[in-house]
């Protein structure tokens, strides 16, 4: 049962939350956590503080989806949110996997080049094109950060890859929905 006292932490962190003060927000209901452990809201606020710190945009939007299901007074609002939680994991694994270069859940690494070598490899051929073309058949480039996606996304479409910047982009709208610009880029292809 939630005291009043309580009530002021918990939307002290709500408050630290929303200005994207992810650190305090964390430190906040982690006070919480520990004098009332069963705190369902303090726990999902950990939580979401947690991912922010890698996606805050998808942290926000699940934020706010949560104080709308609170506000609705939705007993279930907890286990939502914990099962859009989960198939955010899901899919953050999946896209994981295919920018770090495993091919169908297998655990073998394919053959790649990081995105800094690539990019090094883009200054020595000149353009972007060349050095895509040298390497599109015989290795692959691996991403494994959101903005390396957005930068090789960008190059693939500013250099005609369309059809290629769509399949990675399909993936990638999973993994950062509402990023926009990946929603500029398909504005882009589809002009």
């Amino acid at each position: 049962m939630k005291n009043r006292k309580t009530e002021k932490i918990l939307e002290r962190a709500e408050n630290h939350f929303y200005r994207g003060e992810y650190e305090e927000a964390m430190r906040t209901y982690g006070i919480l956590l520990r004098d009332h452990p069963s705190l369902e809201e303090a726990r999902i606020g950990a939580i979401l503080s947690d991912i922010a710190f890698e996606n805050d945009e998808e942290a926000q939007a699940l934020f706010e989806y949560y104080q709308v299901l609170k506000e609705e007074k939705n007993e279930e609002a907890e286990r939502i949110i914990e099962d859009m939680i989960g198939s955010l994991d899901d899919a953050m694994a999946k896209i994981s996997d295919l920018l770090e270069g495993t091919l169908f859940g297998s655990d073998e690494p394919m053959n790649g080049i990081s995105y800094d070598d690539f990019r090094e490899l883009v200054e020595l051929r000149g353009s972007f094109r060349r050095a895509f073309e040298d390497i599109m058949f015989s290795t692959r480039v691996v991403i494994t950060e959101k903005e390396e996606l957005l930068d090789f996304l960008q190059q693939l479409v500013d250099n005609g890859f369309n059809e290629m910047a769509m399949r990675y982009i399909e993936g990638a709208a999973v993994a950062y929905p509402g990023e926009e610009k990946i929603q500029d880029l398909i504005e882009k292809i589809k002009g």
